[in-house]
């Protein structure tokens, strides 16, 4: 397997994934050679990310008029590892990998029915103020629900 930069030890690295989702392979996702298009992982990582989100309680919340901050992305790879076809159901995983005072970095890996990871990914997110742009500091209860999951300890 190639050298990823943010997989370290890919045993260590895999067996901290717990919350993924499911996805299928539409037939508008796949070039004319029958392969997932390279844009398309962003997509299910997005699906992922907000389901995250929302396992974790934060889509409801920044949501709210009164509430002034959002997460904005910002940077974000793909590296891929195995083809993907047209049909080919998928596991697309995430975890928060690291939390910092205004921002987390997340890992994604996709996974085929056969258990192989097909690519992978990582992103940083960022807090911010809505109104200003600025980042703001991930609150006390957010923070503590990032390590529960981080943990693998149910929210």
């Amino acid at each position: 397997m190639k050298q990823i930069s943010y997989i370290q030890d890919w045993e260590n690295w895999v067996k901290d994934f717990h919350f993924f989702i499911d996805v299928k392979v539409r037939f508008s996702e796949v070039d004319p050679f029958n392969h997932l298009n390279n844009t398309v992982p962003f997509v299910y990582f997005e699906d992922a990310r907000i389901q995250l989100f929302k396992e974790l309680g934060f889509m409801g919340e920044w949501n709210k008029p009164e509430v002034n901050t959002i997460p904005v992305v910002s940077d974000l790879q793909c590296d891929f590892l195995n083809q993907v076809y047209f049909d080919e159901a998928l596991k697309i995983y995430v975890k928060v990998a690291r939390i910092g005072k205004t921002s987390i970095d997340l890992h994604y890996m996709a996974e085929n029915e056969q258990g192989n990871a097909v690519f992978v990914g990582r992103g940083r997110i960022v807090h911010i103020d809505k109104n200003t742009g600025k980042p703001e500091l991930w609150s006390g209860h957010m923070v503590e629900r990032m390590e529960n999951i981080k943990n693998s300890i149910k929210i």
